[in-house]
């Protein structure tokens, strides 16, 4: 049976959207008068942004029943199960309610700008391997038809450190980097200059630090899990400083 491929269809409907916007009437939304004069020259959202999380359940069919239950209010673009299945729940030029209240880089509203993908995970276990692949091949797809930069792969707790901590210290953020999906430095860093904060470092490389606690957190779950220090150390500076640099050459 052939399989139907749905890209080429969405740019043209796109297309003929475009084509017929100069005759097609404006919904209203203003408040005052108003004289309607369509323009042809706009299009659908881009997603600028992979935003990654895990469910907290224990099954992909109990994170399907709370990304598709209207009371919660809460969805994403993709769910991925265990097993490496992949559930499409939003189209990806609309916006998901994945991201929540959250800020990157001087972004304060990610769901508007980012594609939301759920994992199947509890949040204490290993991520299941035919779930990473699907999902390095569902990444590798937006990455190409998007062009999202590699700096733009983020985890939900990157961007909300003060109200999350998905996709948990479990995550392989390495092996998603070494595809193009998020940066990362292995030592030997060159050492961070003197007399630059940490909460600077964190600040230029995306972290909202105002609560510069969280933000601290946020960072060594993804780059260093395994790290229990109480003070940001100078090995944290060197590999902030070089994921800084990383990040202003993309």
């Amino acid at each position: 049976m052939p399989i139907w491929n749905a890209a080429p269809a969405r740019g043209l409907i796109a297309l003929l959207a475009l084509a017929v916007a100069a005759c097609t009437p404006l919904p209203p939304r203003a408040g005052v008068p108003v004289e309607p004069r369509p323009s042809p020259n706009f299009d659908e959202r881009r997603p600028n942004f992979v935003i990654l999380h895990h469910t907290g359940d224990d099954s992909a069919e109990q994170a399907l029943t709370t990304l598709t239950d209207p009371v919660r209010k809460v969805s994403s673009h993709y769910l991925i199960a265990r097993d490496g299945r992949i559930y499409y729940l939003v189209d990806e030029l609309a916006r998901a309610w994945h991201a929540g209240e959250s800020y990157w880089g001087g972004n304060r509203d990610l769901n508007s700008a980012s594609i939301g993908i759920e994992l199947d995970n509890n949040g204490n276990e290993p991520f299941a391997e035919a779930q990473i692949e699907a999902l390095l091949e569902l990444l590798a797809d937006l990455k190409a038809r998007y062009g999202i930069p590699t700096a733009n792969f983020l985890g939900h707790g990157d961007v909300a450190p003060r109200r999350k901590t998905d996709p948990s210290r479990w995550f392989p953020w390495k092996r998603l980097a070494e595809h193009g999906f998020g940066l990362w430095c292995e030592p030997s860093y060159s050492p961070a200059p003197p007399g630059v904060a940490g909460a600077a470092l964190l600040s230029a490389f995306g972290y909202d630090v105002s609560d510069l606690d969280a933000a601290i957190a946020a960072f060594r779950r993804h780059f260093a899990p395994d790290d229990a220090s109480r003070e940001m150390t100078e090995r944290e500076r060197a590999r902030l400083h070089c994921l800084v640099s990383r990040r202003q050459e993309e």
